[in-house]
């Protein structure tokens, strides 16, 4: 397998998951070469991460237009070890990695039914204000959220 570098051991690194959202690959997401286009398996980590926060209790808050706080995304990373086609149905997976004072950098990884890795991916988030777009620190609550899901 190719050397990924926010993963130091896969083995120990895919334990950690316990959050979980499956999809169905779409004839829509497909390129004309049968497989799934490059551009989607971010769109996934999108969908598996608002799964996560909502998962968390957090996404309510930050969809309220009268909390000053909302999250936005920083960066977006992903690596693409095996092809996937039409049809197949792939699990998502996401965790929080690193905390930081308004940020969270999350890993995401995309896993067939029998077990094999397909893709995997990073990204951080950060917490802003609606007002001013600037960041704000997370609580000490959403930290410890956090915390419970490494």
């Amino acid at each position: 397998m190719t050397r990924i570098s926010y993963i130091d051991d896969m083995e120990l690194w895919q334990q950690d998951f316990r959050f979980s959202h499956t999809v169905k690959v779409r004839f829509s997401e497909t390129d004309m070469f049968g497989h799934l286009n490059n551009t989607v398996p971010i769109t996934y980590f999108e969908l598996a991460r608002v799964e996560f926060f909502n998962h968390l209790g957090l996404m309510k808050k930050w969809l309220d237009t009268d909390n000053e706080t909302l999250i936005v995304v920083a960066d977006v990373q992903c690596d693409y070890l095996k092809q996937v086609y039409y049809d197949e149905q792939i699990t998502l997976y996401v965790k929080t990695d690193r905390i930081g004072n308004s940020s969270v950098d999350l890993h995401y990884m995309g896993r067939r039914d029998n077990g094999e890795i397909v893709f995997t991916g990073r990204g951080m988030v950060v917490q802003i204000s609606r007002i001013t777009g600037k960041s704000i620190p997370w609580t000490d609550e959403i930290k410890s959220i956090y915390k419970e899901q490494r």
